[in-house]
Parts: structure tokens; sequence; C-alpha cells
């Protein structure tokens, strides 16, 4: 599913959610492969915060 643009915390949780939702189906955040859930969602975090900076356009 694609995530959504924003930057508030309400889209930046959402976009987590769904990340690990993903995680939890596929077994994978796009091309990464985190082996546990605590991983996955560090790497969720960390996709999301990137997403919200990048629609901020600074």
């Amino acid at each position: 599913m694609p995530l959504k643009k924003g930057s508030s915390k309400l889209v930046v949780s959402s976009n987590i959610k769904t990340l690990v939702d993903d995680w939890k189906r596929d077994g994978a955040i796009g091309t990464s492969h985190p082996p546990t859930k605590k991983k996955a969602v560090k790497q969720a975090v960390a996709i999301a915060l990137s997403k919200a900076r990048k629609s901020r356009g600074t």
C-alpha cells in the first residue's frame, strides 16, 4: 500500500503502521527483510520520517 504524504504525527504513525503490517504479511519492508519485529519497526520509523521530510519540500 502506498504511503501517505504529509508530516503530521497522524500521517507518520499511519505510515509506520502500514509498513509494519506489510512486514508482517510479506516479511519485507520495501527491499529490506528485517529479521525481527523490533528491527522492522525501527526501519519503518526511518522510512516514515524520511517520507515526512521529503513531503515538506525543504
